[in-house]
């Protein structure tokens, strides 16, 4: 297995867990009951930006661990450079990635204009996000499998 296929696969994981994690902490914190619109709205737009920050920064960590760990095993570096395929695989799961995100906003406005409670808008938002994260990784591996 390649360097780049065990990196596709440690980024799918790492998107789950980290996703997975995230949910698990903040559920408690959903206001219940009946409480104010603006307090939900609160909730809603401290999730999307906590977890922006939360998996950026977990993502780093994790490709630095992933290096270190694969440098220890296997006593290879990492590739200092891309080729064309390495860009033309990275700009297939780009495009992907985006489309399911666009997909998903389209979805998530089509909510607000068939009257459906703005939780749902956020929810299709983050999920959205979610998977085009995931749909990413999936293509880099599938194509560092199987080729372009």
């Amino acid at each position: 297995m390649t360097y780049q296929e065990k990196k596709s696969i440690v980024s799918f994981f790492s998107a789950i867990a980290i996703f997975g994690f995230f949910c698990w902490y903040m559920y408690p914190q959903y206001p219940s009951g009946s409480a104010d619109p603006a307090e939900i709205f609160r909730f809603w737009g401290s999730f999307v930006v906590i977890l922006t920050l939360v998996s950026i920064i977990a993502h780093i960590i994790i490709s630095i661990i992933f290096n270190i760990v694969f440098r220890m095993t296997t006593n290879e570096q990492e590739p200092r450079f891309a080729d064309e395929l390495d860009k033309l695989i990275d700009l297939k799961a780009f495009r992907n990635s985006f489309f399911v995100f666009v997909l998903g906003f389209l979805l998530a406005m089509g909510s607000l204009i068939v009257y459906q409670p703005t939780q749902v808008m956020f929810i299709i938002l983050i999920a959205s996000g979610f998977a085009s994260d995931l749909i990413g990784s999936v293509t880099k591996l599938y194509h560092y499998r199987r080729g372009v």
